[in-house]
């Protein structure tokens, strides 16, 4: 059975840090780009960061580059999202997703990242 379960969310002061991490089972996680996306209340969810299998390729949106870090530990099936210098706009929940080129893709079930101003 896949599962993709996020943590490591909360409530966090404007400037601060999280570690968000995504841990894997029931697929070859190895084989699967892992991406972060995130849903403002009332909003569309987007894209946050994206890492390759092997992890040696990452992408960010321009709204976190040089602020969030995405990581994985392909031993461990978890990939991870290093949040830094928080800001309100950050508040969101946050998923990762899992997939192949031609499918499938496989969404965890979120977890709520507050930033207070």
């Amino acid at each position: 059975q896949v599962q993709l379960a996020e943590s490591g969310g909360g409530l966090v002061q404007a400037g601060g840090s999280l570690r968000l991490s995504c841990a894997a089972s029931g697929f070859s996680f190895s084989y699967y780009t892992m991406d972060w996306f995130r849903q403002a209340p009332g909003k569309a969810r987007t894209f946050v960061a994206q890492i390759s299998g092997s992890g040696g390729s990452t992408d960010y949106a321009d709204s976190v580059k040089g602020r969030f870090t995405i990581s994985r530990d392909n031993a461990e099936k978890t990939v991870y999202l290093q949040m830094s210098s928080l800001k309100p706009e950050d508040t969101a929940v946050y998923y990762c997703k899992a997939s192949r080129p031609y499918g499938p893709y496989y969404w965890g079930q979120g977890t709520q990242v507050t930033v207070s101003s």
